[in-house]
């Protein structure tokens, strides 16, 4: 490119591209000179355009504003307009405004213009509110779903299911809201039907019940109980004189009802209400409804689940807890129990003591697992044991005929079941000392502590119980003078880990030592010191499940000097 010099030093092209200047010389030449042709322009502009001189009077209206605003007219003070909100806007000096007119969103902003004057701009932003309207309350509708879930979620009983049911949609969806269901099975015909209900201004959600009549009362709830999905459509204006009776007194007796059913339960409903004036559903409050009914009956199944397997639980440790040690002459005793991380307190390790006409038998043993697993099959090894008693009390022997038993179970229920145990009978002597045969079957040896504090094992092996059809288990005599004690214990009780770093074993060393310092002490006293130390070491953390039994002689009252 040539370029040449002018005055200044600043290049002129020659034969090149304009500058800035040609630029701006160019621009004014483009603006349209002829008035008609100006106004067809602005007369093609989407948006209304309103130009106002410096006395407040309109100058110019395109073809846009004559359709949004036809109460602006040329030659008129804009300051009067029959447009409220423009008007305020224009007696107040305003940046711009946002309002309804003839029913569409509008929303202007002003210009200055020269000479004082200014221009104002409306645009007509109906569509563009309802979308964001929409997408708003699309964003409201997922965070209250998800806060439901949560909420939902996190009620495992059925009474607080049902409370949030109904507190979750009041006020966000209804005015009031019950949840109707059937009584659970079996029930007699004419039962009644449960309910439970929240409308906005109580304090707490009420419980109730019936009328019978009440589902064939109200339009889709016998369908909704069945679980079937009514008509979308609202009922606008229903009379609820038969809901009536499940709402508060002040709700009135009409209104917007929407019913829908709570899927998967076993006969229950949401049914939502809205006071007169308030209008009705639309169909997005519909399907919100529903998505809310559906986690609310998925949460209320669970509920129910959860209670019915607690149910069974707790008849389960009623059944397998540790019971009461009996009265035996001449014998004190002392249990210890403790289930590995189990709020209803039922797990593998169990103990069990039986009176005879010359003294007692025992049993101490550790099954295989942990939770409602090893429950189980504590309890089926106590069974067999209360069983095969009628028949052999004696404990190597007894031992062997268990193991026939548990081993000869069908292969589906005695896979990996198994128990290590102790079994043992003692009888009292003229001297007060107890005489005592335990068979061990792979359980921890006892330890026996002396008057002076001295621990010693007892010899015991043998093989678990269950575990093999030719298992071999062994038997020892011991005697315990006055004042000695047998302490026979679970593995769960040396293999306990704690300490400082959480991961060292309790072992038998402390085990031992804990039971010299308590010597001469009752076996309460013992077996309460052990497990407090257990307690100490554990320091809140997890554990394994634990059976303690304390054995020493008394000397009966009538035989004392």
């Amino acid at each position: 490119m040539v370029t040449t010099t002018r005055r200044g030093g600043r290049p002129s092209p020659v034969g090149g591209e304009p500058t800035d200047s040609a630029h701006r010389r160019a621009g004014k030449a483009a603006v349209p000179t002829d008035a008609a042709l100006a106004r067809e322009l602005l007369d093609g502009l989407a948006e209304a355009v309103v130009t106002v001189d410096s006395r407040g009077v309109v100058t110019l209206a395109n073809a846009m504003a004559a359709e949004l605003l036809p109460e602006v007219t040329p030659g008129g003070p804009l300051a009067l307009a029959a447009v409220p909100a423009l008007a305020e806007a224009a007696r107040s000096g305003a940046a711009g405004f946002e309002a309804e007119h003839r029913g569409r969103r509008l929303r202007g902003i002003c210009r200055p213009l020269r000479a004082n004057g200014c221009a104002w701009y409306v645009r007509d932003v109906t569509e563009e509110q309802a979308r964001t309207d929409a997408l708003r309350a699309e964003r409201a509708h997922t965070a209250f779903l998800a806060q439901a879930g949560s909420r939902l979620g996190l009620s495992l009983h059925r009474d607080q299911t049902l409370r949030a049911a109904v507190t979750l949609v009041v006020p966000y969806l209804a005015d009031a809201a019950v949840v109707i269901h059937r009584p659970p099975l079996p029930a007699p015909p004419d039962a009644e039907p449960l309910w439970v209900r929240f409308a906005d201004g109580d304090l707490e959600p009420v419980f109730g019940s019936g009328p019978a009549d009440l589902a064939d009362s109200v339009p889709g709830l016998a369908e909704a109980l069945d679980g079937d999905h009514v008509d979308a459509t609202p009922w606008l204006d229903t009379e609820l004189a038969e809901l009536g009776r499940v709402l508060p007194e002040d709700f009135g007796r009409s209104g917007a009802v929407l019913v829908t059913p709570m899927i998967g339960t076993n006969g229950a409903a949401l049914v939502m209400m809205r006071r007169p004036g308030q209008g009705g559903f639309d169909q997005r409050d519909v399907e919100v409804a529903r998505e809310f009914a559906a986690r609310a009956g998925a949460a209320l199944v669970t509920a129910d689940l959860h209670g019915e397997q607690t149910h069974l639980a707790r008849v389960l440790q009623a059944s397998l807890f540790p019971p009461e040690l009996p009265e035996i002459p001449g014998v004190a005793l002392a249990g210890g129990y403790r289930a590995a991380g189990d709020s209803l307190r039922i797990g593998g390790d169990f103990y069990a003591v039986s009176a005879t006409a010359d003294g007692g038998t025992f049993a101490l043993g550790d099954v295989c697992g942990k939770g409602v697993g090893a429950a189980v099959l504590t309890g089926r090894v106590r069974q067999s044991l209360q069983t095969l008693r009628l028949v052999e009390q004696r404990p190597l022997e007894l031992m062997a005929l268990l193991n026939r038993a548990l081993f000869d179970a069908p292969e589906a229920t005695r896979r990996s079941q198994f128990t290590t145990l102790l079994l043992g009978t003692f009888t009292t002597e003229a001297d007060g000392a107890l005489c005592l045969r335990v068979a061990g079957g792979g359980h921890p040896a006892p330890l026996v502590v002396g008057v002076d504090g001295a621990v010693r094992p007892v010899p015991v092996g043998g093989m678990p119980v269950g575990a093999l059809s030719d298992a071999r288990f062994v038997e020892t005599r011991i005697r315990l003078a006055p004042g000695e004690l047998l302490l026979a214990y679970t593995d769960g009780v040396i293999e306990a880990r704690g300490g400082p770093g959480a991961l060292e074993m309790f072992g038998e060393d402390r085990l031992r030592q804990a039971l010299a310092d308590g010597a001469g002490l009752p076996p309460r006293a013992v077996v309460d010191r052990v497990l407090r130390l257990l307690d100490k070491w554990f320091d809140g953390q997890s554990q394994d499940d634990i059976a303690m039994l304390a054995i020493t002689p008394v000397t009966p009252p009538s035989a004392r000097p």
